[in-house]
């Protein structure tokens, strides 16, 4: 075991935790008149985390603490590179928006860093309870920040639902949670594989379809997807961005550690195994199909972001050292494609008012950076080389067929191919149609970053994948 201090592995979290506290007390201390500068430490403080969590990922040490209750490793770290990385470019991109309830904006900023900590905690837990704190400290943030245009009638109605819905899978995910412990007496999760031992026995099994139920709500598995579309819809953009993006990838951090290091204990047995491709073929399908019609761009994301989380469960299916680097490798390009689109639909819905596709019409002459950025990350979705969402799913599907899944990944590549199609609808609107009577809406400031930025790791990352490909296998 390698000697640690377990205030320095620790360190991230706590001064996330710290920053939460000190924006939350500065806003409810300090006269709105004179409250200044919220963003910018905000967004200063996640860089000084991000930057030591990067050096920590390569020069760290790494230790399971806490008798099994936290782990501290590569994996969890990246992840935590990831959830940083997306708050960042969350901040960056809201500045405009959250402005507008200025008197309000510490909280938003407060609860995005008790969502990003509770994302923290559940990348880092070895251990069922651990885990649920963490998840449960990202969603109470996020039932806030949804109904958070407290003015406004479709965010406090998506809000009421998340809260609703996000409560029952709660419910369902404890419940499996208590069934593994009633069968082990433990809640930490080698022990746990341990007991099990290679058999799956019914009520065992009954146990991982309750967390699997749980966990798919938050990855919006179908058939647990339904509630993503309206809440996307009614949320405030940034939030929607937000929670498409880092909540998916915690619930998909924890489910690997979960199902790779519990069940695969068990062989993972064919119908369970047989059980997860039923999900990532429907959730692929479903969510690629439906989103033809759609006429609103949050909704749009939405089902293309349901449609992500299948082609993530192929590398889970995989279960092998690939599929687990191809959902690292993956998970962290999506948080760059899908963030440059969202920061293209924040600023369209600040500028103008709308998120209806109809209203991107000429925008790549009313703003050409935000078309080319929004066509740069729909294609990067769609897996059009030579963007980085290309090599991610060549390592998604590649990894399974090596497993000899060829069913799934030959739905994947279809689906991916219909997805081309309304995503070159939004395309088409941006450069095809005329959009007269449509403002300009020039970009400025770090929302520009933001969208440059993403742009940039979205080609570089696809052209030159082996840094990053080495970070998700590490």
């Amino acid at each position: 075991m390698v000697d640690f201090n377990i205030t320095t592995v620790l360190l991230p979290e706590v001064m996330i935790a710290a920053m939460s506290m000190i924006v939350l007390a500065i806003g409810l201390l300090v006269p709105v008149g004179t409250r200044k500068g919220m963003m910018p430490l905000t967004t200063f403080s996640l860089i000084g985390v991000l930057s030591y969590t990067v050096y920590d990922f390569f020069y760290g040490p790494k230790a399971v603490f806490l008798e099994g209750m936290y782990m501290h490793d590569q994996f969890a770290v990246y992840f935590k590179i990831l959830f940083l990385a997306a708050a960042l470019l969350v901040v960056l991109s809201s500045g405009d928006y959250v402005q507008r309830f200025a008197e309000h904006s510490y909280k938003f900023y407060a609860l995005l860093l008790t969502s990003t900590l509770g994302m923290m905690l559940m990348a880092g837990a070895g251990e069922l309870i651990t885990m649920y704190v963490g998840l449960e400290l990202m969603t109470i943030s996020f039932y806030i920040l949804v109904a958070y245009l407290a003015d406004d009638a479709r965010s406090s109605e998506a809000g009421i639902k998340y809260l609703v819905l996000g409560g029952t899978s709660s419910a369902i995910l404890l419940y499996g949670i208590s069934l593994i412990y009633g069968l082990t007496g433990s809640t930490e999760l080698v022990q746990i594989a341990s007991v099990l031992g290679g058999n799956l026995s019914p009520a065992s099994f009954l146990a991982t379809v309750f967390l699997l139920a749980g966990l798919g709500f938050k990855i919006s598995l179908v058939p647990f997807h339904l509630w993503a579309p309206d809440i996307y819809e009614g949320a405030p953009t940034p939030v929607t961005a937000f929670l498409a993006i880092a909540s998916k990838a915690a619930a998909f951090a924890v489910l690997i550690r979960v199902y790779l290091l519990t069940m695969n204990s068990q062989a993972f047995s064919i119908t369970g195994q047989s059980l997860l491709i039923v999900l990532a073929a429907l959730t692929m399908i479903l969510g690629n199909l439906i989103a033809i019609p759609q006429t609103n761009i949050k909704r749009l994301l939405a089902y293309s972001s349901i449609a992500q989380a299948g082609y993530l469960m192929v590398g889970i299916i995989a279960e092998s050292v690939g599929g687990i680097k191809g959902v690292l490798f993956y998970a962290m390009i999506y948080v760059f494609a899908n963030m440059g689109a969202f920061a293209v639909a924040t600023h369209i819905s600040e500028s103008q008012g709308s998120d209806d596709i109809k209203d991107f019409a000429g925008l790549w002459r009313r703003s050409p950076l935000a078309a080319v950025v929004m066509t740069a990350s729909l294609l990067s979705l769609a897996g059009i080389p030579p963007l980085a969402g290309f090599v991610g799913k060549f390592y998604l599907f590649s990894a399974v067929m090596d497993q000899g899944h060829i069913a799934i990944a030959y739905i994947g590549f279809v689906m991916s191919m219909i997805s081309v199609y309304y995503y070159l609808s939004v395309v088409k609107v941006m450069f095809l149609k005329e959009g007269e009577g449509l403002p300009d809406v020039p970009v400025h400031g770090a929302m520009k970053f933001t969208l440059v930025f993403t742009m940039v790791i979205t080609l570089v990352i696809g052209l030159y994948p082996t840094p990053l490909a080495q970070m998700a296998i590490a």
